[in-house]
């Protein structure tokens, strides 16, 4: 090493920045252990002019290796301090074909989740939760109703007028969620290396718990296994 090269590491040590940068990342899948249940289909009995005669549950959504979507995965001693992507704090969750799109968003704590509703009927939204305010707002075609969330918790929306429809809100206290989409794959990437506690959690399927220890370098590999309850 230069004296030029010792200089720059002396300035920035003293400026509390490291002069060498370890990051490691997390990445997985989440599948259904066991064999895959029939689809289910409900029986629609309002509205069938929009909304048809039957609709997919949509509570257990698999590809064709198991993969699971719509789960939701966080590291539990996440690493505080970073920063949410731009235009995380307004989520939108569309009410289309009678059903909400998508099913599951993350907000961050004091944001604000915008509900749509494109189809050409009335629908309603409905949350109890237990930290966050209830609401129970009518909604007309091509009216947006915009929804804060001040507490962390899984927050349930359901629409009272078509019993089928449900959709859920994660108000997130930390960047370190994410949902599972088709494949069921989940990352983090940028992690300072250690020991990381893991929550996974699915509608149908539950919560479980897993750790994992993240290298200097490089990626830790965790697959999840949720099994029917």
């Amino acid at each position: 090493m230069n004296l030029t090269t010792k200089a720059v590491g002396v300035v920035l040590l003293a400026l509390g920045v490291p002069a060498l940068c370890l990051a490691g990342s997390i990445k997985g899948k989440v599948v259904l252990a066991g064999a895959a249940p029939a689809a289910r289909k409900v029986d629609v009995t309002i509205d069938q002019y929009a909304c048809g005669t039957t609709k997919d549950a949509d509570d257990l959504v698999l590809s064709p290796r198991r993969e699971v979507a719509n789960a939701v995965v966080w590291i539990e001693n996440a690493p505080r301090g970073d920063t949410w992507p731009a235009g995380a704090e307004k989520p939108t969750i569309d009410q289309r074909g009678c059903a909400f799109v998508p099913r599951v968003v993350v907000v961050p704590v004091g944001g604000t989740v915008d509900f749509l509703n494109n189809d050409r009927l009335l629908h309603n939204i409905h949350a109890t939760p237990k930290l966050n305010v209830a609401f129970n707002r009518t909604q007309p075609k091509d009216r947006t109703i915009p929804i804060t969330f001040t507490k962390a918790e899984i927050v349930r929306i359901d629409c009272d007028l078509h019993s089928w429809m449900r959709s859920w809100v994660v108000v997130a206290d930390h960047p370190f969620y994410r949902v599972t989409q088709g494949d069921g794959a989940f990352a983090f990437d940028d992690l300072p290396p250690g020991h990381y506690r893991l929550q996974i959690w699915h509608e149908r399927l539950g919560t479980v718990a897993r750790e994992i220890t993240v290298p200097d370098k490089g990626s830790a590999a965790m697959n999840v296994e949720l099994k029917l309850p």
